[in-house]
């Protein structure tokens, strides 16, 4: 059975961008410390959402040299986002995963994800490597952040490699993997 066959089965706020949901209604914020910015990610693509997982399509805010457009899966309750980053050749750069929290607001139907700084990036050879411990040092010296977030941070990120060292990184993996599988069959005219 499909991970998407499964989400069917659950209680679903969004299924497909194509279909008439409350897609256009739920509003994503991307909130980051470092440096300190709140945005609208107005052009971002739901693809699916229900209350414990979004999926989204994207293409950059601002241009990079290499990165140019993905898809990513919050994992609200987890505390991390895992996003499959591609050029503009359409050629895999690596699995990007944020550490993050987030906030909720029902009457505005928008969610605001907060960068918690760590981030851990996958290579496509499986090569791990964990970025940013840095900023959150310096996060933490100078007060941006809760010392419970940097705890958070720090506990969410070792449950996060523990998953990727265990080999079940591919589970996480999968619901983008069937997300974009269906996008593309969404995209194929009949």
């Amino acid at each position: 059975m499909s991970t998407l066959t499964t989400w069917q089965a659950r209680d679903q706020i969004v299924i497909n961008n194509r279909e008439n949901t409350m897609n256009d209604e739920i509003r994503l914020y991307r909130k980051r410390i470092i440096p300190e910015e709140c945005l609208l990610l107005d052009e971002d693509h739901i693809l699916y959402a229900d209350r414990e997982i979004i999926i989204t399509k994207w293409h950059t805010i601002r241009p990079k040299k290499t990165l140019h457009h993905g898809y990513s899966c919050y994992f609200m309750e987890r505390g991390y986002k895992v996003s499959k980053f591609y050029d503009h050749e359409n050629n895999l750069i690596s699995w990007y995963c944020d550490i993050i929290e987030y906030e909720y607001n029902e009457k505005e139907n928008s969610y605001v994800f907060t960068d918690l700084l760590v981030d851990v990036i996958v290579y496509p050879d499986g090569f791990v490597r964990v970025v940013d411990l840095d900023e959150l040092a310096d996060a933490a010296r100078d007060h941006k952040i809760t010392e419970e977030q940097m705890q958070h941070a720090l506990r969410r990120a070792d449950k996060l490699l523990s998953v990727i060292y265990k080999g079940a990184f591919g589970k996480l993996q999968q619901y983008i993997e069937d997300a974009e599988a269906r996008d593309s069959d969404d995209a194929i005219p009949t």
